[in-house]
Parts: structure tokens; C-alpha cells; sequence
């Protein structure tokens, strides 16, 4: 009941067609971690980035390493 925490499962995603992406904000510094369609262009937003523990659950919770992470502003 208080206390326990149900662990958060991430829906799957496909890797062929979308890209796994941080977007962050110039004038705030705001991160927002999604994945990008590559037809498209349509991003999802997926989770808000506030530190490094954000970042690991993220790549913990969709089977990303950091190096396929891309960045835009």
C-alpha cells in the first residue's frame, strides 16, 4: 500500500521506423526524452529529463544506450 512503488513498464517501440531523441530547450534548459519517426518527422514525448537518474530509467526502460541517443534544440 504506502511505500511500494509498482515498476513502470514502457511500451515497446519500433526500432526500424523511430529514433530515440532528446530534445532540449535553449532559453530553459528543459529535456524532454521521446522517440522520432524517421518518415515523419513526428516526435513523441515520452518523459521529462531532470538528471542523470531520469536518463538511466529512460534508457533502462526502452533498451537504449546512450550512444543512440541523439539530440536536437
Amino acid at each position: 500500500m504506502f511505500g511500494r512503488r509498482k515498476k513502470r513498464r514502457a511500451p515497446p517501440y519500433d526500432k526500424e521506423g523511430k529514433v530515440p531523441v532528446i530534445r532540449s530547450s535553449i532559453c530553459t534548459g528543459e529535456q524532454v526524452a521521446g522517440f522520432k519517426e524517421l518518415a515523419g518527422g513526428r516526435f513523441e514525448e515520452l518523459m521529462l529529463i531532470r538528471d542523470s537518474r531520469d536518463l538511466e530509467e529512460f534508457m533502462r526502460l526502452y533498451q537504449v544506450e546512450e550512444r543512440e541517443i541523439s539530440r536536437e534544440w
